[in-house]
């Protein structure tokens, strides 16, 4: 029988831990696994609570960007809503590159941390997922708050409601590409500054 994680869920921790941290995390959970977990819960449910450990950490780690990233879309929203308009050129331009900034600096942050680029696109993915299940919370609680006949005008001319609630999960794919930039920049900067 087998009495590790799986090597996928440890390889996943490496990636949002600095090394010498990674280490001593890594070294604690899996004492912890081996010794308490797996006799007490069997093999699956030991493998549950070890991703659930790790997805822990990796929600602390990209929690702060993803609130951001979310804010971000949510305020847009509300801005739409707010001070309607037909030419929507400019405020998606803004938008745009504030979504870019944040999911490039996500990536640059914890591949810095860790000095793998891999963390990049993990962050990248990690942040806008965490972020989509925080917009639609949070366009749920606005509408269901905020539903008058002008408000639902507002939002029906500015994309509407599928907009509001499908935008933040087609953002996955790309979040993950512009982390893995930020991680390339951000692993290439530690093994620069490492070597010079």
């Amino acid at each position: 029988m087998r009495t590790k994680p799986p090597g996928w869920a440890e390889s996943l921790l490496r990636l949002f831990l600095k090394p010498d941290v990674f280490a001593s995390v890594s070294g604690d959970l899996l004492e912890q696994y081996r010794d308490s977990i797996l006799p007490a819960r069997g093999l699956m449910r030991a493998d549950r609570w070890y991703l659930a450990q790790v997805v822990g950490f990796v929600c602390r780690k990209t929690l702060p960007w993803a609130a951001l990233f979310a804010g971000a879309f949510l305020a847009r929203g509300v801005w739409d809503v707010l001070r309607p308009t037909t030419d929507f050129h400019t405020r998606s331009q803004v938008s745009t590159a504030i979504a870019a900034a944040l999911l490039l600096a996500s990536g640059f942050s914890i591949a810095w941390r860790s000095g793998s680029f891999f963390a990049g696109a993990a962050a990248g993915f990690a942040t806008t997922a965490t972020a989509c299940v925080l917009s639609i919370g949070g366009n749920a609680v606005l509408l269901a708050l905020w539903h008058d006949p002008h408000v639902m005008s507002a939002i029906a001319a500015s994309g509407g409601l599928d907009e509001a609630f499908s935008l933040p999960a087609m953002l996955i794919l790309p979040g993950m590409a512009l982390g893995g930039i930020g991680g390339l920049v951000g692993a290439g900067t530690k093994r620069f500054s490492r070597s010079a």
